[in-house]
């Protein structure tokens, strides 16, 4: 697909395929590499607005971004319309650009306090949250499920209210909660909802390769795309989607994302971090699994490179 630039309130994306936010996976140098295969927006790893509240250190230290990051997106999450537009009022927040807001997460530690696919349930509340965030003046966005229970979609109604409380684009993850991340997607249900508003809709879920997108776009007729789990092996997936020519070196790659990450954290840190990284990274690379599982037992970067060297 040709990229296409996406308007969201008063800014405008290169492209319109962008990275979601993935809690542990999308940190600043995981996004900066996405960027320079083309993603037109990423976003921060899911912020909670009363963290951010109480000064927590580990919540601001999720608010960095990269320096290739042009436009500046932080996702949150929460149930209180107050605390969430005291949230947005933030000094910490002022240089971001949108702010998105989750309320399609489905796991039970978010789901369980309101917040998350929870306020699927609850569309009034859902409005007052937004509602309050919108009259900031910021620009707004909020990201979606289809709903909590399969078949019993609110999406259409949850989109008509979210355009008409002020949010300036609208990303909808095709599934249902109890799905979370398996299943069918369900195209015409999106296809539901970008024919009920007029401000941009994203479609997220099932993205894969070149195919999955030109799929999701001619299906759904959405204005771009949002890729997931799909990115996290192929950071270069933006590009083969664009059609873009690209250079991939999962060594070189690897190594750009660690030193990143060591502008900003310790050795120690990183290493167990990227325990998880690494298998994401190989999946679909043949390789011994003892060499493979290795990876999950590092203590250092430096070590992350030697265990590439000795393969």
């Amino acid at each position: 697909m040709k990229p296409k630039s996406v308007k969201i309130g008063n800014v405008c994306t290169e492209t319109n395929v962008f990275l979601a936010p993935l809690a542990g996976y999308t940190d600043f140098a995981f996004r900066s590499i996405c960027i320079g295969y083309g993603a037109g927006l990423t976003f921060t790893e899911m912020v909670s607005a009363n963290a951010l509240l109480h000064d927590s250190k580990a919540t601001k230290e999720l608010l960095y971004t990269a320096e290739n990051e042009k436009i500046r997106c932080v996702q949150l999450f929460g149930s209180d319309p107050q605390i969430m537009k005291e949230a947005l009022q933030q000094e910490a927040l002022s240089s971001f650009d949108v702010v998105d807001v989750n309320m399609g997460c489905p796991v039970p530690k978010i789901y369980n306090n309101g917040a998350g696919s929870a306020l699927l349930n609850d569309l009034p509340k859902a409005e007052k949250i937004l509602s309050a965030m919108c009259s900031t003046g910021r620009n707004v966005t909020v990201k979606i499920r289809l709903g909590t229970e399969r078949g019993k979609s609110v999406a259409v109604a949850f989109a008509k209210m979210a355009e008409g409380a002020g949010v300036k684009m609208l990303t909808v993850h095709g599934r249902y909660r109890p799905d979370y991340y398996a299943g069918e997607v369900d195209f015409d249900e999106i296809a539901r909802v970008k024919n009920s508003v007029k401000i941009p809709v994203i479609a997220n879920g099932g993205i894969f390769s070149r195919a999955d997108a030109e799929t999701m776009m001619n299906k759904t007729g959405a204005d771009g795309v949002m890729i997931a789990r799909g990115a996290l092996s192929k950071p270069y997936l933006f590009s083969e989607i664009l059609e873009q020519e690209y250079r991939f070196d999962l060594y070189e790659t690897v190594k750009r994302q660690l030193e990143l990450l060591k502008t900003r954290f310790d050795d120690r840190r990183i290493a167990v971090n990227f325990r998880k990284v690494m298998p994401q990274y190989l999946k679909g690379v043949p390789c011994d699994k003892e060499w493979k599982c290795a990876f999950t037992k590092v203590n250092s970067a430096e070590e992350i490179l030697a265990l590439f060297k000795s393969r």
